[in-house]
């Protein structure tokens, strides 16, 4: 039995969507924000997307990678709570906040990005453990991070992934 040329582009296409689909489950992982924890950055019900092997296949985290990994917080529902944050500290860096200002390894940083200016948390310094780093939110005042000791320095291999792009609204794509 002889197949069609229509059977056959069917199949190809077929095919290629498999492929593509596989592609993009392997690599990309969709989410959407849920907390105002990263304004002005991202905002509630942005949609972005992650590198899923940002950190296996590409690198290792930097410094304002903004990251989604797991926590030991839970949703009202009971489920595990994921946590978007920016990467200021990588493992055997020194973190240190006072009077509003945060300093890595003894300098303070310039954080334009954040949504009021100053961290109000002061945290006495910390060396960041190896194979973790220390995530913030950029709405300081209105985030639950690497200063709580709910979450701590997080564990590399707790990080989802890294954002790359943001999607939605469709007004503000943004690559990160």
């Amino acid at each position: 039995m002889k197949l069609s040329e229509n059977a056959k582009e069917w199949i190809r296409d077929l095919g290629f969507a498999f492929i593509v689909g596989l592609i993009i489950i392997t690599f990309i992982k969709p989410t959407i924000v849920k907390e105002h924890s990263m304004e002005p950055t991202l905002d509630e019900n942005n949609y972005i997307f992650l590198s899923k092997q940002a950190y296996t296949l590409f690198g290792e985290p930097e410094h304002g990678d903004i990251v989604v990994f797991h926590s030991e917080l839970t949703t009202v529902d009971g489920r595990e709570k994921l946590l978007v944050k920016r990467i200021i500290g990588l493992p055997g860096d020194t973190i240190m906040i006072t009077d509003g200002v945060v300093y890595r390894n003894g300098e303070a940083l310039v954080e334009d990005y954040t949504k009021d200016g100053y961290t109000a948390t002061e945290v006495p310094e910390l060396t960041v453990p190896e194979g973790t780093v220390f995530a913030m939110g950029d709405n300081r005042q209105n985030s639950i991070d690497s200063r709580h000791g709910d979450v701590g320095c997080v564990p590399i291999d707790k990080i989802l992934g890294k954002a790359v792009l943001r999607l939605y609204p469709f007004d503000q794509i943004t690559l990160f």
